[in-house]
């Protein structure tokens, strides 16, 4: 019997009917075609995953396919890694062609995208991989980069109009009761997932949450609502860098709120400025992307990295950002900035230990955002200017009253103003009026703060004069900055 022939549209990082060139690619084909997404258990296991990811991928897709009859498509869920999938399907059917888009993942993905591409080979089958979000692949520099990113940001959306000719088949990559059920436990202090969520967040935005986005950006509790929130909906694709960036600018509201909504737009562009690095360099998951940083040593106090993943390191603000993370995965940028910072400077902590257990927090993680910016707050990159973030002087400047901290340190709540960026300054009178024994209800702060940061940047300052260090440093610049920013 005739196989039936077919093109496949895979999802990935791409959860969106809107401006999804696989899928209008797809639909104007003369054959049919099916779309499928693979919760893969080879990658389900590795070290940056966890289950607020696929729990939003899930959802993203229920919306997706709630959607389908105005937009004529369905994605099919399979549980399987990517090689019985596919090995499945051309044994069942004629597939000609392969869509997706590109994806700037980890080395595990990189791995399984290779397979893909060499079975492609061997079978006959076209994988067309389109650009995702104006990032280029292939370059070994970044000689008019800028200009092709806004020209693919600023180029006419696809519009994915009904699609008839879409497929659904029977599969035996079925999920599974169990793993079904941990999809649907999803907590609703997570950002709801999804299309249509995230047109309604970015409309919110530009409607009034915005309007101080430039006067509350490092806020830990009034970036909630001021910042766009969009980064979970542009990780898992349910919104492209293009249409944010075309709504926003379009937006009657823009030419009132022109600062504000300018640098939202810019942080678009370093959005895709840092997955770029990424792309031409995915060593930066698991080396120095300075070599010269390797010979850095680090103390490793286990107890101290314990002490930091659970939020109990006796600093009131990374303890209060560390759980907040844990309960809604989000925080602010700043506030990501600081625990890294704080990880790595104060605590001494070589970036690898933590990097993995913050991708598992971030409801947005995005590998080619979450590498690169880990190692240029940890100071490994040589060219970055080295930032190390005091909690106590963010503490004071950004939640000057508490009230960040109190929401999420319950050990604090009755503590005043005065007392609680320094808890361990209490007298132990006063620490009975307020209901809370420092060393006891809440640690003691694990170093003294001060002193840390000292060692920490005579450390890391004094090896920049490391000669591998120099060498690297040119390297990254050449290679990573523009023409422009390096006459800068």
């Amino acid at each position: 019997m005739e196989k039936q022939a077919f093109n496949i549209v895979w999802i990935k990082r791409d959860i969106r009917a809107q401006d999804h060139a696989p899928l209008h690619f797809a639909a104007q084909s003369s054959i049919p075609y099916i779309v499928i997404f693979l919760f893969e258990p080879s990658l389900s296991n590795s070290q940056d995953c966890s289950l607020r990811h696929f729990q939003f991928q899930y959802y993203s897709i229920l919306d997706f396919n709630n959607r389908r009859l105005q937009h004529g498509n369905f994605i099919h869920i399979l549980k399987e890694d990517a090689k019985e999938v596919f090995n499945y399907l051309v044994n069942c059917f004629q597939v000609n062609n392969l869509l997706s888009y590109r994806e700037s993942g980890t080395q595990l993905t990189w791995e399984r995208d290779k397979w893909v591409q060499n079975f492609c080979k061997e079978h006959q089958i076209e994988w067309i991989q389109f650009q995702r979000d104006g990032i280029q692949r292939g370059i070994q520099h970044r000689k008019d980069l800028e200009k092709r990113w806004f020209q693919a940001i600023t180029a006419k959306p696809i519009s994915n109009e009904v699609a008839k000719n879409c497929l659904q088949i029977d599969h035996p990559f079925l999920l599974d009761d169990a793993f079904k059920l941990s999809l649907e436990s999803y907590s609703k202090s997570f950002q709801p997932a999804g299309e249509t969520l995230a047109w309604r967040y970015l409309n919110s935005f530009v409607m009034g949450r915005g309007v101080h986005y430039h006067i509350l950006i490092s806020k830990p509790a009034e970036s909630r609502k001021s910042c766009s929130r969009l980064s979970p909906y542009l990780a898992w694709g349910n919104l492209s860098i293009r249409q944010v960036y075309q709504f926003v600018r379009s937006h009657e509201a823009f030419a009132s709120n022109k600062f504000a909504f300018e640098g939202m737009l810019t942080r678009l562009r370093w959005h895709c400025h840092f997955i770029q690095k990424f792309e031409m360099e995915c060593s930066y998951e698991t080396l120095c992307i300075n070599k010269g940083y390797e010979a850095l040593e680090h103390t490793n106090r286990i107890d101290f990295l314990l002490a930091w993943k659970e939020g109990k390191t006796g600093f009131p603000l990374v303890d209060a950002c560390m759980r907040c993370l844990k309960e809604t995965g989000w925080i602010n940028f700043r506030m990501r900035a600081m625990l890294v910072s704080v990880l790595c400077h104060h605590l001494d902590i070589d970036w690898r230990l933590g990097v993995y257990h913050l991708a598992q927090l971030f409801l947005d993680y995005e590998p080619g955002i979450h590498y690169p910016q880990f190692q240029m707050q940890a100071g490994t990159t040589g060219i970055n200017t080295i930032r190390m973030y005091n909690p106590i002087k963010q503490s004071i400047e950004h939640d000057a009253k508490g009230l960040f901290i109190k929401a999420w340190v319950h050990e604090l709540r009755n503590v005043p103003e005065n007392f609680i960026h320094e808890p361990w300054k209490m007298a132990m009178l006063e620490q009975e009026l307020y209901g809370v024994k420092i060393g006891i209800d809440y640690p003691l702060p694990l170093i003294d703060i001060d002193a840390a940061g000292k060692l920490a940047r005579n450390k890391i300052w004094g090896h920049r004069n490391h000669p591998l260090v120099q060498t690297e440093s040119k390297r990254i610049v050449v290679k990573h900055t523009s023409i422009r920013n390096r006459m800068k």
